[in-house]
């Protein structure tokens, strides 16, 4: 089928269960083909080729509301709602958003990035269903991973106590980003092969409308022993608990199966929750044999081999250098222990997991809990690193400051992807921790500008005995700067100066360092003479030095891959307020107070004018013409 000539789902109405497994290849190769170019989440949407389809096939998009938790899956989804003609620009510089986007498309009804919040928002639309008075289903369609983190779980219990009607899809793949980990997790997989329980209920129901009445201890009897025959084929019940409608587990690859389960739903008063067994990667063998999370989400590749293409000779990333670090400092210190939430892979926690098997705690999509869990083993001095990344650690934010904060513990988290990331767009920028963190009492805040400085800095962290210690470093590699064998501490609140200078100062720290010494050169060949300071700790601030930039009436450029409301400028200028300063010339360069969309770091970069050409226009305006250098 000519997937580019599809509209909308209407199509899929009339067709042949031969004719939607015929569907089914071609949107696999479909997606085989052009994420080899693009890159993307393959995995997870190869295992919902059959289920996205049965759905849309089954509902009637977008009066029916499906909507897709986390968002990664969605691919299927917006090729049967007419957007395959723009694949090959998914996830690039102004193209096809990688997650939900409700501005591409009215059958986007829930724009997501981050997990379990489909069951609350379809919640919120059910009851707005109701007291309208209107006639639709709401289908949220959730992971077993998902489904792990404790707002899904909040959302069950408010669902089942309700009772309204609402077709919530358990898309179980048995794997996550990483492996699942918890007792629902266990609970799933005993569900997997409990698939006789439904069969023998309907028989016995219908064996029991066949023994004519006899009373009321009949019928009581009956009922337990449904009940018993229920606990004996899956232990505890856990959703018909919840006050849900269990149908599964279904083969989520078998049409026939699909959609009978999801008429029947469509026909079941109160919440029905139907259990989909499905596999991801499905179609692509190398996606398929994936272990590892690898093929979650994954940049462009050979197509014929699964190799993936990446540059030859890089630096390590910088995922690796932290957690890598991490697991050098263990071997002399049993206190360290390292926690995540869900990411092992992403954080490149592999090695020290292998090494360390009782220290390492994936605690499952659960950020708030694993937070909470660094604080408890802080009390009993243990040495916790959490590896977390920006955009997640937003979810843990109560958790940092009630429990991290407050009780002024030693936690050390590491804040991964801080800064823009690019392809998976404005739900997952790390440009907001800044703002939420320097406020908070007793926390310390720092950003290495390259790995050698970054290894370091994650063993000052773990030297530090006065409270919370955070330190931001970006997605991606590197610089491939020399490493110096032996670690050291760095002074805590120390800056550092790149380049001396006496007409103004650029205080930056982390990924804009290079853009600022480019400026800083440019700028000197122009008349100006530019003092650079490495800002490494963004709190505490060089007080110090701070101190005499200001007393020298140098001008003052702040510039941050990050927020400016309630940024590192924003610190600059209260300091500036409170030591006296009231009218020294300041100017910040950040992230505007807008969500910054997907595509290449480079070019958002250059649309929210966070460049070096932008810099020096900056320092030209700061410093009078009489006042520049010859």
């Amino acid at each position: 089928m000519d997937l580019l000539s599809i509209k909308d789902p209407s199509f899929l109405k009339n067709m042949s269960i031969d004719e939607l497994n015929d569907l089914s290849a071609d949107i696999r190769q479909f997606l085989i083909e052009n994420l080899s170019k693009t890159g993307g989440h393959i995995g997870p949407n190869l295992g919902v080729v059959e289920l996205t389809i049965a759905l849309h096939r089954c509902f009637r998009s977008p009066t029916d509301k499906i909507l897709w938790d986390v968002g990664h899956q969605s691919y299927v989804h917006k090729i049967l709602t007419g957007r395959a003609g723009q694949f090959d620009t998914l996830r690039q510089y102004k193209g096809l958003c990688g997650f939900p986007k409700c501005s591409e498309s009215e059958h986007d009804v829930w724009e997501t990035g981050h997990s379990s919040t489909s069951l609350s928002a379809a919640m919120g639309m059910v009851i707005a269903r109701d007291l309208k008075k209107e006639k639709s289903h709401i289908i949220p369609v959730i992971g077993d991973g998902a489904l792990t983190g404790g707002m899904a779980l909040e959302a069950l219990n408010h669902i089942g106590h309700e009772k309204k009607n609402m077709i919530v899809i358990l898309n179980d793949n048995e794997m996550s980003i990483a492996p699942n980990v918890g007792a629902l997790h266990q609970m799933l997989g005993r569900l997997r092969t409990a698939g006789k329980y439904n069969w023998v209920k309907d028989e016995l129901e219908s064996l029991l409308k066949k023994i004519p009445a006899v009373g009321g201890k009949m019928a009581q009897t009956a009922e337990r022993l449904k009940d018993s025959l229920k606990y004996l084929f899956v232990t505890g019940m856990f959703f018909e608990e919840m006050g849900f409608t269990y149908l599964g587990p279904i083969d989520g690859h078998n049409f026939e199966d699909l959609l009978e389960q999801l008429q029947y739903a469509k026909k079941v008063e109160g919440p029905v929750l139907v259990h989909v067994i499905t596999k991801k990667g499905k179609g692509y063998r190398p996606a398929e044999l994936d272990t590892k999370g690898t093929w979650h989400g994954i940049g462009p590749y050979k197509m014929e081999t699964g190799t993936i293409i990446k540059p030859m000779n890089q630096p390590p990333a910088w995922s690796f250098l932290v957690s890598e670090t991490a697991r050098k400092i263990a071997r002399t210190d049993d206190r360290v222990v390292a926690i995540t939430p869900a990411m092992p892979v992403g954080s490149k926690l592999l090695g020290f997991a292998e090494e360390f098997p009782d220290r390492m705690f994936d605690v499952g999509i659960a950020e708030q809990h694993a937070a909470t869990v660094a604080a408890g083993l802080a009390t009993q001095g243990m040495k916790p690193f959490l590896a977390i990344y920006s955009t997640f650690l937003q979810r843990a934010y109560d958790q940092v400051v009630h429990d991290i904060c407050r009780p002024n513990l030693n936690v050390f988290i590491g804040i991964d992807r801080a800064g823009l990331v690019g392809a998976d767009g404005e739900t997952h920028q790390g440009v907001f921790d800044i703002a939420f963190l320097r406020h908070l009492p007793n926390m310390v805040l720092m950003m290495p500008k390259d790995e050698n400085e970054g290894q370091h800095l994650v063993y000052t962290a773990f030297q530090y005995n006065e409270g919370p210690i955070a330190m931001r470093f970006p997605r991606g590699n590197g610089l491939g700067v020399p490493m110096d064998e032996e670690l050291k501490e760095i002074p805590i609140g120390s800056w550092e100066v790149l380049k001396e200078g006496q007409d103004v100062a650029i205080l930056t720290f982390g990924t804009t360092i290079p853009m600022a010494m480019k400026a800083a050169e440019q700028a000197e060949k122009q008349g100006i003479s530019v003092k650079v300071v490495n800002a490494r700790f963004i709190k505490p601030m060089d007080e110090e030095m701070l101190l005499n930039i200001l007393n020298a009436d140098m001008p003052i450029l702040t510039i941050e891959e990050a927020v400016l409301e309630g940024g590192f400028g924003s610190a600059v200028l209260e300091f500036a307020h409170d030591h006296g300063h009231h009218h020294h010339v300041i100017d910040r360069m950040g992230i505007p107070d807008r969500f910054i969309e997907h595509g290449s770091v480079n070019l958002l970069l250059e649309e929210i004018e966070l460049t070096e050409e932008a810099a020096v226009g900056k320092l030209h305006a700061m410093i009078p013409k009489k006042q520049k250098r010859a």
